[in-house]
């Protein structure tokens, strides 16, 4: 059945949190026929990853979803029937009072941050009664294992991963101005934050006994690797050399096609939760940057990670993959052997990357069950 939908988010770390609303916005749309209207308070942001959006524009209608500025004085609208506070962004007052006024209460739904901690499974679905008005939204979390509210997966997904062949690939990286592969050459997409170490990883695969092609997209990350070769300020598809590594900047791509640059290489390192789950998706070996938080604790949401992700892996292949992704986050300096012990797991990783999928896709997508739920409270 057809429902309206108010998803709210705000812009954090520029992309993360309007990534994932807004693929779960397109996801409700396209795959499940829902009216979906998505406010963002920081549209220029938002644009970087959807070039339709018009930041200057404050109500449009893109691949379906009615997209409107949230701004600080919130205009009086109707609440949606299933209002979606993403991340915890809390709603305006206007709007929760104009909540109290349907007839019928809306499905209102805090959408958490995608977490493989143990406590996730006790938590998810817990309703959460307004402290002062008869309101009652409930937590719903993301996460890997059964109990939880599953993970963002479009119902094609897979089908267009497969589709993706030798000659796709060619026509992608002609349409996007990439560099075509090089005999011998390894591949790496590099999306991270400013912490981390950035400048020692260049200087280790510049030092590499193959070719490195190295895609970065622009920001203040490029702007220190652009440093670092001492050249200009870094331009769009600018190429960078340094005795084995060529690093490409590129502008920021649409969702859909940054999958297929994470599809097109042999290694990503992502940061976040959009990017992070895409990785995983592609299937490729990768390493995730995680958002630092405050007294250390995103390293146990990291730990957490490792300790699902790593099981089935030989010590070996665990260890080489604990401690690249504890080099990258600074639990310690990075240096060649890290990266090397990581980079001869490549094929074994590569294998146990399609197991983890196949673990994965047991689960109920997060769409589909946010779904499911909706319609069992209506």
């Amino acid at each position: 059945m057809q429902h309206r939908w108010d998803i709210f988010c705000t812009v954090i770390d520029n992309f993360g949190d309007i990534g994932v609303c807004w693929r779960l916005a397109r996801q409700l749309t396209q795959d499940h026929h829902q009216l979906v209207r998505l406010w963002v308070d920081d549209l220029t942001s938002f644009a970087y990853i959807a070039s339709n959006v018009n930041p200057k524009v404050q109500q449009q209608v893109i691949l379906s979803v009615e997209i409107c500025h949230w701004q600080r004085v919130f205009i009086e609208v109707e609440p949606a029937e299933v209002v979606i506070e993403a991340f915890a962004c809390e709603l305006p007052d206007v709007y929760v009072a104009a909540m109290l006024q349907r007839k019928k209460q809306p499905v209102w739904i805090n959408l958490e941050y995608l977490s493989a901690e143990p406590w996730v499974v006790q938590c998810h679905g817990l309703p959460s009664p307004h402290p002062h008005l008869p309101l009652i939204k409930t937590f719903f979390f993301p996460g890997f294992v059964q109990g939880t509210g599953g993970l963002l997966r479009e119902k094609n997904l897979m089908v267009q991963r497969e589709a993706f062949t030798t000659t796709a690939e060619h026509a992608f990286l002609q349409r996007k101005r990439l560099l075509e592969y090089k005999s011998g050459e390894i591949r790496i997409s590099m999306f991270c934050y400013d912490t981390a170490p950035v400048i020692k990883f260049i200087q280790v695969l510049s030092k590499s006994s193959v070719p490195i092609m190295l895609i970065v997209p622009q920001g203040s990350v490029a702007e220190r690797i652009t440093t670092l070769f001492h050249q200009a300020k870094s331009q769009t598809e600018r190429l960078l050399r340094h005795e084995q590594l060529t690093v490409q900047i590129v502008p920021f791509m649409e969702q859909v096609d940054y999958d297929r640059l994470l599809w097109s290489c042999d290694f990503n390192f992502v940061r976040g939760e959009d990017s992070f789950l895409r990785a995983q998706w592609a299937g490729s070996p990768f390493v995730w940057n995680i958002y630092p938080q405050t007294e250390g604790a995103h390293w146990k949401k990291l730990d957490a990670f490792l300790d699902l992700y790593t099981v089935g892996m030989s010590r070996e292949m665990g260890d080489a993959v604990r401690e690249m992704w504890a080099f990258w986050n600074g639990r310690y300096e990075i240096n060649s052997t890290v990266w090397l012990n990581f980079l001869s797991c490549r094929e074994f990783l590569t294998q146990h990357n399609n197991y983890w999928i196949k673990r994965l896709l047991k689960q109920n997508d997060l769409a589909s069950s946010l779904v499911q739920f909706a319609e069992n409270q209506l």
